[in-house]
């Protein structure tokens, strides 16, 4: 049975949510969290503040990242759990992934002025915490927040993505480099929401095989964007492949998530926990 609580997968102020690490640890642990992680987007400056806001509750705390990756063409997200935060090559990699953010928010302003949406770049900035890691989502609170949009749905709808105006595509970092930053870190790399990625069932399964090549070994199984259907998919990959089970909500803010932090189902089963490494 797996009856323990863990939320390893979620954001703070430090990258694109909208609480800070010891708002976040608060809420996780009034929602019954007893293993909690914060894993903001290629940072990892809120390790510290969540670590010990955690401890203070009596949560236990596992660090965590979670890095931009380019696999065949789209982003794949890759989390970090149990790294050293201040590894030194994990800390220069994320600067080096980081860097990319302000040309490419700056590119996708300049596609919204030619459509009459004008100043969305610093729009967009009022949301930042840190302007190294403007992203869409920053871009989709201005659009709300000023009007063209009821909601940050109806904004992924019509603007940011592929084929629609303000699309930017993106080099991340490599899946080899990413996976290697983080177990040469000393964590566990853990492929984030696989049923997010637009991929053939071929090319997921290459995936999955040069990941865990590569020295990846776990995958989020019961995700806040996952259905109760694909529960079961990722259960399989998970058992096909070896992988380690993760389990997080990837929640950013109290008005935009779909799933709050600890209110997920559990595991199933037959899975091995990922924070059963940690202990």
């Amino acid at each position: 049975m797996h009856t323990l609580n863990a939320d390893l997968h979620c954001h703070s102020v430090v990258s694109d949510g909208t609480l800070t690490p010891e708002a976040l640890a608060c809420r996780a642990h009034a929602n019954g969290v007893h293993v909690w992680s914060l894993t903001d987007h290629d940072e990892v400056g809120g390790q510290e503040r969540a670590k010990k806001a955690a401890e203070d509750l009596g949560m236990k705390y596992i660090s965590g990242v979670e890095i931009s990756v380019t696999w065949c063409s789209q982003t794949v997200h890759i989390v970090g759990l149990g790294i050293d935060h201040t590894n030194a090559a994990l800390i220069e990699g994320l600067n080096q992934t980081r860097n990319g953010r302000t040309n490419r928010a700056k590119a996708i302003a300049a596609q919204l002025d030619q459509i009459g949406i004008k100043n969305a770049y610093e729009g967009a900035l009022q949301f930042v915490g840190n302007p190294e890691l403007i992203s869409r989502t920053h871009f989709a609170r201005f659009l709300v927040d000023s009007g063209v949009c009821k909601d940050t749905n109806e904004v992924f709808a019509n603007y940011l993505i592929d084929g629609k105006p303000g699309y930017v595509g993106h080099e991340w970092a490599n899946l080899t480099d990413a996976v290697n930053w983080i177990t040469q870190a000393g964590g566990i790399a853990v492929i984030a929401h696989p049923g997010r990625y637009n991929y053939t069932s071929l090319q997921l399964s290459e995936l999955y095989a040069e990941f865990k090549e590569l020295g990846g070994r776990g995958i989020e199984v019961v995700t806040g964007s996952h259905t109760k259907e694909e529960y079961k998919t990722f259960a399989k990959v998970a058992l096909q492949h070896g992988f380690l089970a993760s389990r997080g909500s990837d929640f950013h803010s109290p008005n935009e998530s779909h799933v709050d932090l600890g209110t997920l189902p559990d595991l199933p089963s037959q899975l091995q926990p990922i924070w059963l490494e940690f202990q």
